[in-house]
Parts: C-alpha cells; sequence; structure tokens
C-alpha cells in the first residue's frame, strides 16, 4: 500500500500543496506508468520522482549528469531524515562496495549514480538484486543525439530496463524538441508513456538583449544595482575568474565558480552565496543545475550561449520565488563574429572526418582491415603537429568518432599515472624514516587516494605536485624511485588521449555508414546558433514570445516587461525629440561611446538608449572604427 504523496510533500518538503503537473506525474508513476515529464526550469522536476520513490517500498535509483547536482540533492534529501546514497568519481572499489551493501541492506530510499557507473559490472550486478520502485533519468535530453547536450555514456542508461524490467522510469527535462523526445522515448524504451508538458512560460522574467561597447561598465552597474542575488554565465575558467576579481574592484560583491575548483572550494563558495554573504557568482554553465536559490533576481549571459535551450534553462534560475527578475544578454557585434568562430567553423564535415581517421590509422601504422580492439595512446597536440591539423576542429572529430563507436576515446589531458603500494605499512614507514626527503610526496598520495594497497589507482601527478608543494618532474623522480626500489607497482603514459579501436580499419567504409547523422547534427548545431542569433537580433517581436514560440508554445500575449515591449510603450514625443538633439549636440564636437553620452545627458538611460538607436536607424549619426557614435 502506498503512502500519500501529499502527506509525505508537507511532512520532508512543508509544502502544502503540489504545483503544475506534479501531481499528475505522481499518480502515474505510483500507477507503474512511464513518465517523460517536460516541466520548466524551476518546476519542480526533483519532486516527480523523489516523492513516489517514498510512498513506495524499495530504493529509487537517479541518473544524473553532473557530480556537483548529486551531491547537492543527497545533501538536501540527508538534512531531510531520508537516506541517499551518491556513487561519485574517486572513490575506491572497496568503498562502491560497501555503499551498494547499504543500499541493498540498509533501508535507503535513493541511491544517485552518473551514467558512466552503468558500465560497471559489480555496478549492474549489485541493481538487479535491489527492490528497486522507480528509475529516474534526470536532465534526459542527454540521452539524445539531437538534444542540445549529447552525452554518448547516458545511452548505458537503456541497461536499466534489462536490469530491472519491472520497474517504471521517469524521465526529465526541461527542454526538448520533437526529435529529443522521440529519441528519448525510443533510447530509453519507454512502454505506453504519459508525456506530460508544462508551460515554459516565465510571466515575473523580463528578458533582455543588452548591446554593449563595453560589457564589463553595464555588468558593474547591474550588480552594484542589485538587491537580492545573481548569476553571471562565461564560456571559460579564465572568464569567470578575470571577471569575478573586476566586480570585486569594483565595490560588488562577488565570487567565481567552475569545474577546475577543489571540492572543499566548491562547496565554501557555493554555501556563501546560498546564505547571501556574497551576491554574485560568476560561473561557467553548469553552475545552478539542481540548486534551489529562489531569490535569483538577475541572470546575466555575459557571452552568447551555444543555443537557446541552454539560455533558457540558465535564465530561468531567475525569479524562481514568482518575484520580478531579469535575465541579461549583454552583447555586441563583436561577440556575433565571435560566436560564429567559435561554434561553427569548428564543426567537422565528413572529408575532414575521413582525414583524420585515415591519419589517425597511418599514425599508428594499422593496416587495412586490422586494429579492431586494439589500444594506443596519444598526445593530441604532437598528432596535430604531425599532420598540420586545427587541434580543435581534430579533437571534434575524434569525439564524433568516438560517439559512433569507431574507437573509445579516454582522456586524461596529463600524464596518466597508475600505480599501488605492494610493500606493506610497516615496510612503508620503515622506508620513510630512512628516506625522509620522499615522506612529502608518498603522505600526499596516501592522503589523496584511497585503496592505492589495495589495487592499481590512477592518479593525477600535477595535482599530487601542487599538494605536495613541490614540481611535477620531482613527483615523477620519486614515483620511478619506488618503482625501482620494490615499493610501488607503477606505469606511467606520456599522453592525454588513449584510443581503442571498436572496428578494423576499412578507411571511408567505416565513415559512410554514419555520414548522413553527422551531417544531419552539423545543421543542427548550425541551426541552434542561427536561432540564438536571430532572437538575439530580433528587436521587433516580444522576447517571451519568441522564446516560447522556439518550444512549440506560440502565445498572442506580449509580456510587457522584455526590453522589446518596452520600447513599444508610449514615449512623450517631446523629451524623445529633445533627447535625440541632446545627442548630435554633443556629437558635432567629437564622437563618443554610448557610456560617454548616458553619463553626460540627465535622461533616463533606457529612453537615451532608444534615441540612440533610432538615430542610427534614420542614418544620422554612425559607429566609427572605435566604436563611438559619431554624425554621418
Amino acid at each position: 500500500m502506498h503512502k500519500d504523496p501529499k502527506t509525505i510533500l508537507e511532512q520532508y518538503w512543508g509544502y502544502g500543496s503540489f504545483k503544475g503537473s506534479q501531481e499528475k506525474i505522481i499518480d502515474a508513476v505510483l500507477q507503474e506508468r512511464d513518465v517523460l515529464a517536460l516541466l520548466p526550469t524551476g518546476g519542480g522536476k526533483s519532486l516527480c520522482f523523489q516523492i513516489p520513490a517514498m510512498a513506495k517500498d524499495g530504493i529509487c535509483i537517479v541518473v544524473s549528469p553532473l557530480i556537483a547536482l548529486i551531491q547537492n540533492q543527497v545533501e538536501v534529501l540527508r538534512e531531510k531524515g531520508i537516506k541517499a546514497i551518491a556513487l561519485t568519481g574517486g572513490i575506491s572499489f572497496e568503498e562502491v562496495n560497501n555503499l551498494l551493501d547499504n543500499c541493498l541492506y540498509g533501508n535507503y530510499k535513493f541511491l544517485y549514480l552518473s551514467p558512466e557507473r552503468l558500465q560497471q559490472e559489480l555496478v549492474r550486478e549489485r541493481i538487479q538484486q535491489m527492490n528497486v520502485n522507480l528509475i529516474a533519468i534526470d536532465e534526459a535530453h542527454c540521452i539524445s543525439q539531437w538534444g542540445h547536450d549529447f552525452r554518448p555514456a547516458y545511452l548505458e542508461c537503456s541497461k536499466l530496463r534489462e536490469l530491472i524490467p519491472t520497474a517504471p522510469i521517469i524521465a526529465l527535462t526541461a527542454t526538448a524538441t520533437k526529435a529529443v523526445v522521440k529519441d528519448i522515448f525510443e533510447n530509453l524504451t519507454l512502454i505506453n508513456p504519459l508525456l506530460v508538458k508544462d508551460s515554459f512560460s516565465r510571466d515575473n522574467i523580463a528578458f533582455s538583449v543588452s548591446w554593449e561597447e563595453d560589457k564589463r561598465y553595464k555588468l558593474k552597474q547591474l550588480c552594484l544595482a542589485l538587491e537580492h542575488s545573481a548569476i553571471v554565465y562565461v564560456r571559460t575558467r579564465r572568464a569567470a575568474q578575470d571577471l569575478a576579481n573586476y566586480l570585486q574592484m569594483n565595490s560588488c560583491s562577488a565570487s567565481y565558480f567552475h569545474g577546475g575548483l577543489s571540492k572543499k572550494e566548491k562547496k565554501e563558495r557555493l554555501d556563501l552565496w546560498l546564505n547571501n554573504k556574497v551576491k554574485t557568482m560568476v560561473a561557467t554553465n553548469a553552475f545552478g543545475m539542481g540548486i534551489d536559490k529562489p531569490d535569483v533576481s538577475l541572470v546575466v549571459h555575459y557571452q552568447i550561449p551555444d543555443c537557446i535551450e541552454n539560455y533558457f534553462q540558465e535564465a530561468g534560475r531567475a525569479g524562481r520565488n514568482g518575484e520580478p527578475a531579469n535575465a541579461v544578454l549583454l552583447t555586441n557585434r563583436m561577440d556575433i563574429e565571435q560566436v560564429k568562430n567559435q561554434f561553427l567553423s569548428v564543426l567537422p564535415d565528413i572529408p575532414f572526418i575521413k582525414l583524420v581517421y585515415n591519419k589517425l590509422n597511418n599514425y599508428f601504422q594499422i593496416p587495412y582491415g586490422e586494429g579492431h580492439n586494439e589500444n594506443f595512446q596519444l598526445n593530441l597536440n604532437a598528432f596535430c603537429d604531425t599532420y598540420k591539423l586545427n587541434t580543435i576542429l581534430t579533437y571534434n572529430a575524434f569525439r564524433i568518432l568516438d560517439q559512433n563507436s569507431v574507437f573509445a576515446l579516454s582522456e586524461a589531458f596529463s600524464k596518466k599515472t597508475v600505480l599501488r603500494f605492494i610493500a606493506d605499512k610497516e615496510q612503508l614507514f620503515s622506508y620513510l624514516e630512512k628516506n625522509k626527503n620522499r615522506a612529502a610526496i608518498v603522505q600526499t598520495v596516501l592522503r589523496t587516494y584511497g585503496g592505492v594497497f589495495e589495487f592499481d589507482t590512477k592518479i593525477n601527478t600535477l595535482l599530487v605536485a601542487k599538494k605536495a608543494g613541490v614540481s611535477e618532474e620531482k613527483v615523477l623522480i620519486t614515483l620511478r624511485k619506488l618503482y625501482a626500489e620494490g615499493i610501488i607497482e607503477y606505469q606511467e603514459h606520456d599522453s592525454d588521449l588513449e584510443i581503442t579501436f571498436l572496428v578494423p580499419r576499412e578507411d571511408d567504409i567505416t565513415i559512410n555508414i554514419f555520414a548522413h547523422k553527422v551531417k544531419a547534427l552539423n545543421n543542427i548545431k548550425t541551426r541552434n546558433i542561427e536561432a540564438i542569433l536571430t532572437y538575439i537580433n530580433n528587436a521587433k517581436v516580444c522576447r517571451n514570445k519568441q522564446l516560447l514560440h522556439y518550444f512549440g508554445e506560440p502565445i498572442e500575449v506580449e509580456c510587457g516587461i522584455c526590453d522589446v515591449c518596452k520600447a513599444k510603450l508610449p514615449k512623450n514625443d517631446n523629451i524623445a525629440t529633445l533627447v535625440s538633439e541632446e545627442i548630435i549636440r554633443l556629437l558635432k564636437t567629437n564622437g563618443k561611446s554610448s557610456r560617454a553620452i548616458i553619463k553626460v545627458l540627465p535622461f533616463d538611460e533606457s529612453t537615451i538608449l532608444i534615441a540612440i538607436r533610432e538615430l542610427l536607424e534614420s542614418q544620422k549619426i554612425k559607429i566609427n572604427t572605435r566604436n563611438e557614435y559619431e554624425l554621418a
């Protein structure tokens, strides 16, 4: 007999009622039906699987793409007194074994894992032994090759249907086109699924595109005016650090967050932001996923995203409390060209993929018809230098070959070192007493990696060097000496990629099998860029209408709060004329940036920017090579 979902909702989450289609989805899951739920960011997707899992006996398997998202959800559940386990990276075989035992015998309600974990035989065997009441596939668009964030490892999720055929599956995502929905149905082998799609409309968010010669200055203005919290999205780790430092130097409360930070640093920064001790978080695009902070009043995209799906999902992290919020995309003409170069110029076409595949086979001297299951180490830069190939374009070609099972690609991007201590702990202690100069490095390895006495362990020598406060070369020399003196088993690889060929070499025939798919994917990526650029350049149609139309939700009513709608509001012609005349008067002496014009003129900034746009359209002013406005 099921426990009452509303009682669970109130007891653990403190809500008196469900929102949107949550109740409909939960009822379907409790009736053992497969479900695909398309809910907007902030639509409460996690409750759609957490509540029915709590209502039934057994454990729920949750597949999620991001370690940070997994850890966040597990911590939140534990704080509520709900037993949950996470199988994340960097834990030993023994620890994985113990955690899976806990799932079997410890009355746990949730097992969170990444899709890569499903490749482990131990994990699959233990899942089969569990009393699984539900399978939840979060961020389900990752399973589709037509999606904006395809992850080949997500295809492993289909194994869960084979392992636990009696458990219903719920797939959840905030963004999915018709092609993606079809892929999710097929790849997860959903049986007679209920498709639920809530409106993506976020009536409290004012979407706007702001054209700025000096984006930093505009960002500073936005952050100084903040009352609550903000997220600023950038594409690179370097940009996150630089912008956060700039904001701090200009009296803005800010920090940065990206994948290169340690686990401890991530937690510290996230806690400061969640507890409102830091107002603005400058971050790469994974930040915010699964984090429930309702009072984010501003989301800024400092650089153009690669598709509307990502933009809409990230912008939707604003205003989850229903209060007015702003989603601002800062851009300029230079950004438009940059995004074309960054995303479109590095899409490998079929002739280039064939070239790369041919060169790779020659590089490893693989004869025609051979190579199946052979494994090779590869330094990408050295390979590209040998054949004078563009590194980014080549790497993207490798990813396509990996996704289409021509070879399996494993990335390390540093010296990949595998070691195991063969001396026991007493012998090691005695050895270090005699060789104290090696103690710091050995102790760092032991503190950083569990299980190094039990099995071969991959270690990052650069990380060990940083923690020990020595050079990477010293770490390598020490490890080589430990190996020579019988203290450790040790393998060192000077490569950044590992390639295992999955099919025999057949040159063009190999590529022709999936050539149509690559062309279709390249077309989709091109259309994605064109769609976001069209959105940015369209200053005539309400931003909300544009976004909802893209997701197949046409509406007639305009939002009234976006930059396009505000520009259409009745304006005082006398003020507009006066502002235009003052701008022309200013420009008679010399060219000026919009910032300089706004600083001098005693009018509202939006009124000045509208006047500048109208003067540009009427060709009374123009932009010079210094990005200044001058008389035409």
